[in-house]
């Protein structure tokens, strides 16, 4: 009676066991997820970056920084800025 008694807690205990590992590995996938999800965006921020760029050059009819990306200050420029 006594060894059916220590076999059910050690069963029980395996069990506690594995619902731990189970919540680990959970929490493990989780942060692989977070951090995929961080990597796109960061790819994706670059990405923007990249593309709208701002090359600051004065236009000789403004007197202003055509700085804004993805904009172009087409009047004249002296350079072909942020196109």
């Amino acid at each position: 009676m006594l060894l059916l008694l220590l076999l059910l807690q050690l069963l029980l205990l395996l069990q506690q066991l594995l619902i731990l590992l189970l919540l680990l590995l959970l929490l493990l996938l989780l942060l692989l997820l977070l951090r995929l999800l961080l990597l796109l965006l960061l790819q994706l921020l670059l990405l923007l970056l990249l593309r709208c760029y701002c090359c600051c050059c004065y236009c000789c009819c403004c007197y202003f920084c055509c700085c804004y990306c993805c904009y172009c200050c087409c009047c004249c420029c002296c350079c072909n800025c942020c196109c």
